[in-house]
């Protein structure tokens, strides 16, 4: 099929699910109408810049751009809204609140409890779990306890990322759900342990500094810290399929955070570190700073492998238009920026983030207890 592109007045020549501008940029692509009354735009593409349309007109939204509560509303639980179609990817973070099944929250709050419990028994029951004896081993092999924490990041750091490259061999073998639940299964007792020991053993080494006392310093880690959540990968929203009540897959993601960095995690982990560090001021906190951002920028080599892996010229594609780097792709002008960008943050995961951050900090006295009480 070939169309003639408006805005470069050259031939775009279809390429499977897009449409490939001769120019190399995108051309003429929409999304999948709605079925009901039209409540929010929808999308398509034009020099490879995301454009939202209303088919009925102004509608909600005036001519001065204002937009009412109900459709901010819709665009956080996803009513009547579909999943914007990308050229190569997936939409990040969507979350369609009338779209979601009570069997599969229901089984997954069944799961989450039963691998708790069974964490509890195998591996943090103090008397007779093995976590204690894992950190303990790894104590007896570490002259100080900057060691042992860079020692059982590096355990995790092999164990989680070598599962994640036999991905496509063991989801063959065994089902992609099974795969999953085996992943959790050893992954999650190395991350309680990396965790706790962090916790319990965070002022140790060296005081290189103390600025805990400045007046503002509180407030800048606490903020440094919210944002980084705001960094989370998009897959971590995916909560059913980490549960594996939804098959498990490995997404090809294209929006949102993406547009700003292709590896988001690894720079939220960057800000938690820089924060944390400052506050702390440890020797112990510089070691596991320097053990998790090894650990991430491995992640983002190892990440585009696998996306390259599964996903082959549709990744390269992406590539192309993202950066590692956050805003390097932005400010080169190979990524365009949506003039309604921020719509693509205005869905439930983002907005249950300020919450859960707030939850996490009052939570802080209650996850040192629980560390302590164990000693690891």
């Amino acid at each position: 099929m070939v169309l003639r592109c408006a805005s470069q007045g050259c031939k775009a020549v279809s390429h499977g699910p897009g449409i490939r501008c001769g120019s190399g940029l995108q051309s003429a692509r929409s999304s999948v109408p709605f079925s009901g009354p039209m409540r929010y735009p929808y999308t398509i593409y034009r020099s490879n810049r995301l454009t939202r349309v209303n088919a009925e007109g102004p509608g909600e939204e005036d001519a001065a751009g204002a937009i009412s509560l109900d459709t901010v509303t819709d665009m956080v639980l996803g009513n009547n809204v579909d999943q914007n179609a990308m050229d190569f990817g997936e939409d990040s973070a969507y979350f369609s609140l009338s779209k979601q099944s009570s069997i599969s929250w229901a089984l997954f709050v069944g799961l989450l409890s039963g691998v708790l419990g069974l964490l509890y028994i195998v591996w943090i029951d103090p008397s007779h779990g093995l976590g204690s004896s894992f950190t303990g081993l790894i104590e007896s092999l570490a002259p100080t306890s900057e060691i042992a924490i860079l020692e059982i990041l590096f355990v995790f750091g092999v164990v989680h990322s070598g599962l994640a490259y036999l991905r496509p061999y063991g989801e063959e073998l065994m089902g992609a759900r099974a795969y999953r639940v085996m992943f959790a299964l050893i992954s999650l007792p190395l991350a309680i342990a990396a965790v706790v020991f962090f916790i319990n053993h965070r002022y140790d080494g060296t005081a290189l500094w103390n600025i805990r006392g400045l007046p503002g310093v509180h407030e800048a880690v606490w903020f440094l810290s919210f944002v980084s959540f705001y960094f989370l990968y998009p897959s971590t929203f995916n909560i059913l399929e980490v549960a594996a009540v939804d098959e498990p897959k490995l997404h090809l993601w294209e929006s949102g955070i993406i547009r700003i960095t292709r590896h988001p995690q690894a720079f939220g982990q960057l800000i938690w570190c820089i924060a944390h560090t400052a506050w702390i001021g440890s020797s112990f906190m510089v070691a596991t700073s320097v053990g998790l951002m090894i650990h991430h920028a491995f992640a983002c080599w190892h990440g585009d492998f696998r996306l390259k892996r599964k996903y082959g010229e549709a990744f390269e594609s992406v590539k192309e238009r993202t950066s590692i780097v956050p805003f390097a792709a932005i400010l080169d002008g190979r990524q365009k920026i949506p003039d309604d960008y921020w719509k693509e943050f205005v869905r439930l995961p983002y907005v249950f983030l300020a919450p859960f951050c707030v939850g996490a900090y009052l939570c802080h006295p209650l996850m040192q207890q629980a560390s302590y009480w164990l000693g690891w």
